[in-house]
């Protein structure tokens, strides 16, 4: 049997690499970092792993991390959220119909997961995906739009992942859910251009625009 997602040590890397972190970090969270928001909401937000000082230290994703204003600042402008930071865990923040979880929920070393600690991982994200059957998913990089592909029955709809690639702003309309890819908003990623709020938050308004019914 599965151990729960806080007392899970499945991938060896990880688990070890946690424990060095909270040898030196002792007030840090170091554990899967279970997903936020609400549990039957329409709108799931993938992003790829804890970051070291951010949802690895406070306990929830994309909290203290460097990209965490925009992301929370769209998902409130568009209406999802009460507030549009989120500092800690006791902040009071609540998102509405929208819920953001990541693909790995440990922090990997030079945030870079292996293909192995994703794919394990993965039973996590089809149970999230299975449970809360969201509308919309909105994925945070390529390797995140790739573990929601494999957490998706594909072959029972007929498909193939090959077939729905990653690009940018792009809206993937699926039999049950509609995938929309973003460049992840990483600090990396915003400093060198390839992701620009403005980007970003095109991409947002396209994932909010497929929770309004067809006309």
């Amino acid at each position: 049997m599965r151990p729960p997602l806080n007392d899970c040590r499945d991938c060896p890397r990880l688990a070890g690499f946690l424990d060095q972190v909270r040898e030196s970090n002792p007030g840090y969270f170091c554990r899967p970092v279970p997903p936020f928001g609400d549990p039957n909401a329409a709108l799931l937000i993938v992003g790829l792993a804890p970051g070291m000082h951010g949802a690895n230290a406070t306990g929830r994703p994309f909290t203290g991390d460097a990209c965490s204003d925009l992301l929370y600042g769209n998902i409130f402008r568009c209406g999802l959220s009460t507030a549009p930071r989120s500092v800690s865990v006791a902040d009071g923040l609540v998102l509405k119909n929208c819920r953001i979880t990541n693909a790995v929920k440990c922090l990997p070393p030079d945030n870079k997961p292996t293909g192995s600690e994703v794919k394990t991982c993965g039973q996590f994200l089809k149970e999230e995906i299975s449970s809360a059957k969201p509308r919309v998913i909105l994925a945070l990089g390529a390797v995140s739009h790739r573990a929601v592909l494999s957490a998706l029955p594909l072959k029972e709809w007929g498909l193939k992942a090959a077939e729905i690639s990653f690009s940018h702003g792009l809206v993937h309309r699926l039999p049950e859910v509609s995938l929309v890819d973003s460049y992840h908003p990483s600090r990396y990623n915003i400093n060198t251009g390839r992701l620009t709020p403005e980007m970003f938050a095109q991409a947002m308004d396209r994932a909010v625009e497929c929770l309004r019914p067809a006309r």
